[in-house]
């Protein structure tokens, strides 16, 4: 069933109403969509390389107002929604987790899971649950999404087609190398 919505999103991608799928995608993934907006992202990306840097404004703007979204829903509907969300969007054990992480630094946690492929609903939700700082749910969503997002947009801007090969390769790896360098750069920032 993923595999065939998938295939659809990157169908949409080539829509003439593309920009909206896009926007529409990143919003609802953010608080309760179970695939995220790269493929179509990066569909775009591809399609039109000189525009990826608007497609990837589009998809972090909505992302972040997503993450708004899932908050609330975290904070005001959590009681009558909850068991859904745990039978089809993501497991309580991970859930649970994230609350963990909360307790340690929220704005770290929330950091990591905008960047990388950790599925975002779960902590913008769990930000709502857990009454974690909105501010810091979105600024660090900002900063987060918007790394992830230009990054894959920029590749495409300045390498065209030919870096959708090695995206596809690497993915996992430059994943997590930048993401421990955003690490790298909050905890020097608190240091000084």
């Amino acid at each position: 069933m993923l595999k065939d919505l998938y295939n659809k999103l990157l169908i949409w991608a080539e829509h003439k109403y593309s920009i909206y799928i896009l926007a529409f995608i990143s919003f609802i993934e953010a608080s309760f969509f179970p695939i995220p907006p790269d493929p179509v992202l990066l569909t775009m990306c591809l399609g039109r390389p000189k525009r990826s840097f608007w497609y990837a404004l589009i998809c972090s703007v909505f992302s972040v107002l997503g993450a708004v979204l899932g908050y609330y829903i975290g904070l005001y509907l959590w009681s009558s929604v909850h068991s859904f969300f745990f039978e089809y969007i993501f497991k309580e054990s991970s859930f649970n987790y994230v609350g963990e992480l909360y307790h340690n630094n929220s704005f770290l946690a929330v950091l990591t899971a905008a960047f990388t492929p950790i599925p975002f609903k779960v902590f913008t939700i769990a930000a709502g649950v857990f009454k974690i700082s909105l501010f810091d749910l979105v600024i660090a969503s900002a900063v987060g999404r918007s790394a992830r997002f230009f990054i894959e947009g920029g590749l495409f801007y300045f390498f065209g087609p030919s870096i959708k090969v090695f995206i596809d390769k690497y993915f996992n790896l430059l994943t997590i190398i930048t993401t421990i360098l955003i690490i790298l750069v909050v905890v020097i920032y608190k240091i000084l």
